[in-house]
């Protein structure tokens, strides 16, 4: 009997095995496409960066609003302002979408309004090119047109950004190359200034009588972008997709509950999806087939309410963190001068050079700036990311934040050699002052070919601060919320850079009335000297002081992060 069982119990045994067998080949299989999907969201994302800050190559036509639509400086500003704000104010608003409904909706969204955007302000500019006559101009369409116009552009920036940033935060947030991984969509969307301008100027450019290339074709460059952007939203569309979001939350919710800050609680414990299907075994199959699908959507019911519980709770957390506010005022304070300088850079170049100058003997223009500012920032972008991975301290929990508890006190892992992220910071900050510093200085007024040390600094520092604080945003308060945290953090720089265009543009129509430059009243929006600037440079200096002041109060005051043993 015994010999008779044993080939019955192999075959039992060689079962289990392939049964076994089957289910770990099964499961690499299932991460496997996990990891690709994970991978092509990356792709996507960086795509989507490399096109959506189209609105950072607005200095190659932003001179032509004033030249060629006699726009004065302050509504060439407007139209600027207007965009920023669009861009940064509902970032909190998107990003809350985007946390709940996940990036694709926002990816669709970011392709109507690019469209429609980009297609209204081409029609616009086309029809305020026509009938000058002497000094009078009759204009197409009036200004407010363009503004509405350049409001929607901010609306698709903001939701493709955000939409690329939310996806690569919540796919790779929590692995060792965090930084790199969103330094990546950001350095993108720097480089994405450079390519469209470059488009601009050298394929899409008007030519002068004598067959030489002139100034950008607005018409044609708005129509261009407003293809091309309409493609890439519906592209992320389809593959913008944030992988075992589930378990995130999960994970997120089990964190809270040891720290002590939920009671123990069987709603907020993942959800068996398994369970109970054993007492249906011997009904109809039909029968258990319902039940399986009745349970399988109470299952989905109760995973959502409890993702809305768990972002609801994160975001109230993060208003209540006081240090909050001190990073938010800091990237006011030191995001608006780098807004100015990126919106007005063609009409700054203007006035380095005396007005009989013939334009075609420019030694710079506001192309090459803008492709400078790019390429710099990018670099410090992928640099910065990179570099800290390599030697920030890691943190002990991805919550920290979550107050006084045991897990906020644990000291960070050992490293052989750590620096903190807010020196990083820091030193971006450094890079923008010191670019602001040179100009107000005078040094570049009539040697224009030396602007390129303001933009090289300019781009650095800026680029770094916008890859570093989304990255301190994920360390402190985790990635589950990540679109609503930095959208709110990330509205400030609309305050920034409408303070700082507003001041820019009074200075500069004060300085031109001031002038004594042309005789003709349509010269009079046009300003040239060193006047035109000083003041602003050097205020946007002494904000960028006050902002980093307060970055160094958040992280060493008496209630900052390195009190509180937060490894940032």
């Amino acid at each position: 009997m015994a010999s008779a069982r044993t080939p019955l119990l192999r075959q039992d045994s060689i079962a289990s095995t392939s049964t076994t067998s089957l289910s770990s080949a099964a499961r690499k299989a299932q991460q496997r496409q996990r990891d690709i999907t994970r991978y092509v969201a990356l792709g996507s994302s960086i795509l989507s960066c490399l096109c959506a800050g189209s609105i950072t190559a607005f200095s190659l036509y932003g001179h032509l609003f004033q030249e060629r639509l006699h726009y004065s400086q302050l509504q060439v500003n407007t139209v600027s302002i207007a965009a920023e704000i669009a861009l940064y104010l509902p970032v909190s608003f998107f990003g809350y979408l985007c946390d709940r409904l996940g990036p694709a909706p926002l990816s669709l969204m970011s392709s109507i309004f690019f469209g429609c955007g980009y297609l209204l302000a081409a029609f616009t500019y086309a029809s305020g090119t026509k009938d000058v006559y002497g000094y009078t101009v009759e204009r197409g369409w009036p200004v407010w047109v363009m503004v509405v116009a350049f409001v929607i552009v901010g609306f698709g920036t903001t939701c493709m950004y955000l939409s690329a940033m939310a996806t690569c935060a919540k796919n790779f947030g929590k692995g060792k190359n965090r930084g790199l991984t969103l330094a990546l969509p950001v350095a993108a969307f720097g480089l994405s200034g450079m390519w469209v301008s470059q488009v601009g100027s050298r394929i899409l450019y008007e030519k002068y009588p004598d067959g030489k290339k002139g100034d950008v074709d607005v018409f044609k460059f708005f129509l261009f972008l407003a293809i091309t952007l309409l493609a890439v939203g519906l592209i992320g569309a389809c593959l913008l997709k944030v992988v075992d979001e589930d378990e995130l939350i999960d994970e997120a919710v089990e964190e809270l509950e040891q720290s002590g800050l939920l009671e123990e609680s069987e709603f907020f414990r993942p959800v068996s999806h398994g369970r109970n299907y054993g007492a249906l075994a011997d009904g109809m199959d039909d029968e258990i087939a319902e039940a399986r699908r009745l349970l399988e959507v109470k299952a989905r019911e109760e995973e959502a309410r409890k993702k809305e519980w768990l972002l609801n709770e994160e975001t109230r957390r993060f208003l209540k963190d006081h240090t909050v506010w001190y990073l938010a005022a800091g990237f006011f304070f030191v995001s608006g001068p780098g807004e100015m300088f990126l919106t007005n850079l063609g009409t700054i170049i203007g006035t380095l050079n005396p007005p009989a100058m013939d334009p075609s003997l420019n030694p710079t223009s506001a192309a090459t700036n803008v492709s400078i500012v790019a390429i710099t920032s990018t670099v410090a972008r992928i640099l910065f990311g990179t570099v800290t991975d390599m030697v920030a301290p890691a943190p002990a929990s991805p919550h920290p934040q979550s107050a006084s508890n045991s897990l906020a006190s644990l000291p960070p892992r050992d490293q052989r050699y750590s620096l903190s992220r807010i020196n990083f910071v820091l030193f971006s900050a450094l890079l923008l002052f010191l670019g602001q510093i040179i100009m107000a200085s005078g040094v570049i007024q009539n040697h224009a070919e030396r602007f390129w040390i303001v933009s090289t600094f300019v781009g650095s520092g800026y680029g770094a601060l916008f890859s570093l604080l989304p990255l301190i945003i994920t360390v402190i308060w985790g990635v589950e919320n990540f679109g609503t945290n930095w959208g709110i953090v990330a509205m400030v720089p609309a305050a920034g850079a409408t303070l700082w265009g507003i001041i820019y543009a009074k200075v500069y129509q004060w300085a031109a009335n001031q002038s004594s430059y042309g005789s003709k009243p349509i010269d009079d929006i046009m300003c040239y000297g060193k006047d035109c600037y000083e003041f602003t440079f050097w205020a946007m200096s002494l904000s960028i002081v006050i902002g980093s002041g307060l970055w160094v109060w958040a992280w060493r005051g008496p209630d900052g992060w390195h009190r509180r043993g937060i490894a940032v």
